[in-house]
Formats: C-alpha cells, sequence, structure tokens
C-alpha cells in the first residue's frame, strides 16, 4: 500500500441511502455545536441542478468545499471533485479530471485515502456503497494535521447519501432534456419534410391543375355549338380538376401553411383572424403582438404555434358561441406565449377530460402535445359560462436557427 493511504471506510460508510450516517456524526459532536448546524444547513440545501447541467451537484459540492475549510484547523483549501455519470472522469470548477490521473482521479480510481507528495495535502474518497461517488481534496499550509485527515473523512461519510442524490437528481435532468431535445428535432425534422412535400405538391401538382383547367376552359369555348354530349364532358372534367385543385390546396395547407412562409407568425395569426371573422358574423377577433425575438422563431415552433391558435380560434366558432376573441402573442428572450380568450359559454374542464366522455377533447389534446413536444405547455382554463382561456407557452433557443 503507498504510503498515506489508508483502507476504505466500514462502519458507518454511506449506504447510499439519502440520510446522514449516524458513526461520523458522533466523531463530530465534540468539535461543538456549530459545526453541526453547518453540516445540517449545507445537507438541506437545495439540490435542484441548473439549467446549465451540473451546476446543482457542483453547487453542492462547493458548498461542502467551504464548510470543510471553515470546520478545520489548519486546511487553506478545499477542492470536491464529483464522477461524472458515464464514470469516467471528475467534474470540478476546472477541467474534468480522468479517473486515475493525479491525487484524485487515483483516489476515485483505486478508492483510498491519499496524501499528496508534500505532505501539505490529502484526497479522501466520497463512498456510496463500494463505489466512489466524488473526492474531497485539501491542502494547508504546512504538512497536513491528522485531525483534519479526521474531519475531512468524517465529512465525506456525511455528505456521501446528499451528493449522491445530486448525481441521480443530474442524471435524471440530464435525460429529460436529452429527451427534449431529441423530440424538438424531431419535430423539426417532420416540419422540414411537411414544408418540402408542400413545395413540391405546389409547384408539381399544383401547377399542372391549373394548367389542365386552362386547356379544358379553352376546350370548352372552342367546341363547336352542335356538340353538346361533349361539351358536358368537358364540363365535367373542368368540375373534377376544380376540386382536385382545391383538394391539393387544402393538402398544402395542411402539410405546412403557405402563410407562415409568405408573412411569418404574426402576420399569419391576423390573416386567421380575418378568415374567421366571417361576413354577416357578429364574432370579434383581435391579434396583438408584444415583444420581438432578436432572430426569427423555428420553423416548428411558428408551425405548433399557429396550430395551437388554429384549434383555439375553430372551437370557439363551433362551440363557444363568443361574441369577442382575443388573440395575445408574447415574445420574451426565451419563450413565446400565445394566449387565447373568448367569452363564450365555456365548459367544465372535469367534464372534457373525463375518460370517454366528449370526442371534443380530441383538439385540446392535440394542442398540448403540440407544445409538450417543443418542451413547453399548454394550459386551459374555463367554466361554464365563464369563457375559456387557452395559453400555451413554447420555449426558444437563445439563438434561433433561421427560417
Amino acid at each position: 500500500m503507498t504510503t498515506g493511504e489508508a483502507a476504505p471506510p466500514a462502519a458507518g460508510a454511506s449506504n447510499g441511502d439519502d440520510v446522514l450516517p449516524l458513526a461520523p456524526l458522533a466523531r463530530l459532536e465534540g468539535r461543538g455545536q456549530d459545526l453541526l448546524v453547518r453540516i445540517v444547513t449545507v445537507a438541506c440545501s437545495d439540490r435542484v441542478l441548473s439549467e446549465e447541467g451540473s451546476g446543482g451537484v457542483m453547487s453542492m459540492a462547493d458548498e461542502l468545499a467551504g464548510l470543510v475549510v471553515r470546520s478545520a484547523k489548519a486546511l487553506t483549501f478545499c477542492d470536491v471533485y464529483v464522477l461524472d455519470e458515464d464514470e469516467r472522469a471528475l467534474e470540478w470548477s476546472g477541467p474534468p479530471v480522468p479517473l486515475g490521473e493525479g491525487d484524485a482521479g487515483w483516489v476515485a480510481a483505486h478508492g483510498r485515502t491519499r496524501h499528496h507528495a508534500d505532505r501539505r495535502g490529502v484526497a479522501v474518497p466520497v463512498h456510496s456503497g463500494h463505489a466512489v461517488i466524488a473526492v474531497i481534496d485539501v491542502r494547508s499550509a504546512g504538512t497536513v494535521q491528522a485531525d483534519d485527515v479526521a474531519l475531512v473523512a468524517s465529512l465525506a461519510e456525511l455528505f456521501a447519501p446528499v451528493l449522491s442524490s445530486c448525481r441521480r437528481l443530474r442524471t435524471a435532468q440530464e435525460r429529460e432534456h436529452a429527451a427534449e431535445r431529441f423530440a424538438e428535432r424531431a419535430v423539426a425534422a417532420q416540419e422540414a419534410e411537411r414544408s418540402r412535400l408542400s413545395r413540391e405538391i405546389h409547384d408539381g401538382i399544383a401547377q399542372r391543375l391549373a394548367g389542365l383547367g386552362f386547356h379544358l376552359s379553352a376546350a370548352q369555348r372552342a367546341l363547336p355549338g352542335h356538340h353538346p354530349e361533349a361539351g358536358a364532358q368537358i364540363l365535367l372534367a373542368r368540375e373534377l380538376c376544380d376540386l382536385a385543385a382545391a383538394e391539393t390546396r387544402a393538402a398544402i395547407g395542411g402539410l405546412r401553411p403557405p402563410v407562415l412562409d409568405d408573412l411569418g407568425l404574426s402576420a399569419a395569426l391576423a390573416t386567421l383572424a380575418r378568415e374567421a371573422d366571417l361576413p354577416g358574423s357578429a364574432l370579434d377577433i383581435t391579434v396583438t403582438v408584444e415583444g420581438e425575438l432578436e432572430d426569427a422563431l423555428p420553423d416548428h415552433v411558428q408551425t405548433a404555434l399557429y396550430r395551437i391558435a388554429q384549434e383555439a380560434v375553430g372551437n370557439c366558432l363551433r362551440h363557444a358561441a363568443a361574441s369577442c376573441v382575443d388573440l395575445l402573442l408574447e415574445h420574451d428572450s426565451d419563450r413565446v406565449r400565445l394566449t387565447v380568450v373568448d367569452d363564450g359559454t365555456g365548459f367544465s374542464i372535469h367534464d372534457v377530460f373525463a375518460p370517454g366522455r366528449r370526442p371534443d377533447s380530441y383538439g385540446l389534446r392535440g394542442m398540448a402535445e403540440r407544445a409538450e413536444l417543443l418542451g413547453g405547455k399548454v394550459t386551459i382554463t374555463s367554466r361554464p359560462g365563464g369563457g375559456t382561456t387557452v395559453e400555451a407557452a413554447i420555449p426558444v433557443p437563445r439563438t434561433a436557427p433561421g427560417r
């Protein structure tokens, strides 16, 4: 065994449960109540991970490092290294340390305490069960004292379950973020394919049908009057051509609304409002846009918000008997929010979403699913006689890809 190494802790070592072991607490009891209060304070601090990745674990690690220095007699510095998800390197405030490299990497690989070569520091493993999940590396101005080494070992046992919990939470969040990124890429790829198909249909089939209609009209005009049967057949062919053209336009709009490519989301919502405000209708629809994004919204985000607005406005026309509908599109720095409010009859949320109760809920569920695939959320508020509010909030990258 290398000089200065010690066997991994046995009695009192962390077993991976999220509770503080009793043995090290008993060993630290003689150091005063203030130390125990500081230990409990750090152990009970927030374990939620930050959006930047492993910030939550490192925040807890920094808290532990500060506690070690404040509680020791002669330690001047402390670093806490936390094993990454792949268990190949130690993470800390600097570059990752591969297992086996340096004092901290050696301790993580072997699970035993190791003194620095100059005897002014020591690296102590943090065990969870039989595995090393972190390393506490401390230094002092002179030779590190045995009392401080014992303190570090006791704190390592105490904080093993806390760091283990942080690591599990970090892993769960990273997997959740990976799933969200995958879903967003899948939706983006789907919308790109829809756009490609709509362009091909528009430039191919739709143009050919338009040309066919032109020639049928020309043939109808050129046909002599004494061929009524031929004229009737040409007229029928022209009607079928017009029907096919209308179905083609509907297919193009279903794949990706052309108005989004031509005008953008804000203008597309205004167009949606004008088309829904039918002649003779008492429905008043207003569209308000607040804020500006530095970059254009990604295509799939625009499409999702437009489809949600389309469904919400359609529900107002079909079911709400509303006289007023307000669409509000708000751009923040990191998200976009669409709110659709009507003064219609409203409905019971419980009744609509009860299993097997109302087929109307498919459209509402579809709105929610569109937002959730992009990491967003749809909130629906309604009550009988009190109108309905649909709010969709979707996060967008700080630097959104161009359209």
